[in-house]
């Protein structure tokens, strides 16, 4: 699991660390079930920072990292 931008883990991120702290739970687990971006079938996601940069896409019914 990685962000498709920096290619960091979930765990290497501050923003995921501390929420998943907040809500007891792994940053990983938190990626899969709280993030917008995050891509099933491959695990990959874009952070805030990357998601941003690629200029925030959206699509009808939610945007997933391909």
């Amino acid at each position: 699991m990685k962000c498709s931008g920096c290619g960091k883990r979930p765990a290497e991120i501050a923003e995921y660390r501390e929420a998943a702290m907040a809500l007891g739970t792994t940053p990983n687990d938190y990626v899969r079930t709280e993030e917008g971006t995050y891509n099933s079938a491959n695990e990959h996601f874009l952070c805030t920072e990357c998601y941003i940069a690629a200029g925030m896409p959206s699509a009808l019914g939610g945007w997933v990292t391909p």
